[in-house]
């Protein structure tokens, strides 16, 4: 594929569309709708696991892209920053962690959007008193609810508030719904 021509679309606050023109290597033109986000910043997904309980963090939060809440990891915009994913989790959950492990840079929905991000690995220690009554500090219009869940249970867990309505976030499913399947 080569690329000829991409030309705006649409700007937002956060997002731009735009139309993007290729030539297929046996000379077939072909035109794709591409959403960049205009600070591209790179996300972070905090999974995050409260020790020595093992039960780890998930978190429901109300997307208005889906009107409606979607059970999923702690996750934001924050540069990819390691310090940064641990004050989304303190944002969003209240608890403060320790950064265990951090992927390379990924790809996180190719087939739209140029969007780049990072899977953080952390843990809670739950003996520490920071971490006994956590707050949350939500920015306006966020609206999360922390639910902690065994790892065992996560999918049994997940299924029952999918059969409530709620959503289901992808990169959640792929950590605990097939998880059985894979071993």
């Amino acid at each position: 594929m080569r690329k000829l021509s991409e030309r705006s679309l649409f700007t937002g606050n956060w997002l731009s569309i735009h139309e993007a023109i290729y030539q297929t290597k046996d000379g077939a033109i072909v035109a794709w709708e591409v959403v960049r986000r205009k600070n591209s910043p790179i996300g972070v997904v905090v999974i995050a696991k409260l020790v020595p309980s093992n039960r780890l963090i998930l978190i429901k939060q109300f997307r208005p892209a889906v009107n409606g809440y979607i059970i999923s990891f702690v996750a934001g915009l924050a540069k990819g920053d390691a310090k940064q994913a641990l004050a989304e989790l303190r944002e969003e959950t209240g608890y403060t962690g320790r950064i265990k492990e951090m992927s390379p840079v990924l790809k996180t929905g190719s087939s739209i959007i140029d969007d780049s991000g990072r899977v953080i690995y952390a843990e809670v220690d739950e003996r520490d008193p920071k971490n006994k009554n956590p707050k949350q500090a939500l920015e306006p219009g966020e609206v999360i609810e922390v639910c902690l869940v065994k790892r065992k249970d996560a999918k049994k867990f997940l299924l029952k508030e999918y059969k409530k309505g709620t959503y289901i976030s992808a990169n959640v499913w792929y950590v605990f719904g097939v998880e059985d399947k894979l071993k």
